[in-house]
């Protein structure tokens, strides 16, 4: 059974950290430059929440404020599902599907630790297939698929 620890230990360390008094606009171009959909927001090494780019577009855009005057701290998302190191993915994918989130926030005890993602966990059930999909099942299903007829 894979773990939070282990997605932690496959990940780089992270390193696309904001300060939550920035302006979004800064934010934004450093999404774009990290080629990431979030960033992790701090201040002074302290966890304040996430940054993504759904909440630029459903926090300033969609409400039409201005990405020059907000701050990150006024749009980010801070009340993210938490999970520990012992955690399952399998755990990871529950709490994503029920809570409706694409990030959880992984925990040692009291010390904020990382981001999980719903592509880290993509990942997992990818590099594990074997142990998640059924291979005579899966061709089974992929055979009577291609056989039956479709309509569009």
């Amino acid at each position: 059974m894979r773990t939070v620890q282990d997605i932690i230990d496959t990940k780089p360390r992270a390193s696309n950290f904001i300060r939550s008094d920035k302006l979004v606009i800064e934010a934004l171009n450093y999404l774009n430059a990290v080629n990431l959909s979030y960033l992790i927001v701090m201040d002074d090494g302290v966890f304040k929440g996430i940054f993504s780019e759904r909440d630029y577009t459903r926090n300033l855009a969609l409400k039409g404020r201005s990405s020059a005057t907000t701050t990150v701290g006024e749009i980010m998302t801070a009340d993210l599902p938490k999970v520990v190191l012992a955690d399952s993915v399998e755990h990871c994918m529950n709490e994503m599907t029920t809570r409706k989130t694409r990030y959880l926030l992984a925990y040692d005890g009291n010390k904020f630790v990382g981001v999980i993602t719903i592509h880290d966990l993509l990942r997992q059930v990818i590099a594990s297939k074997e142990d998640v999909f059924d291979r005579a099942l899966t061709k089974k299903l992929i055979d009577n698929d291609e056989s039956s007829e479709r309509i569009y």
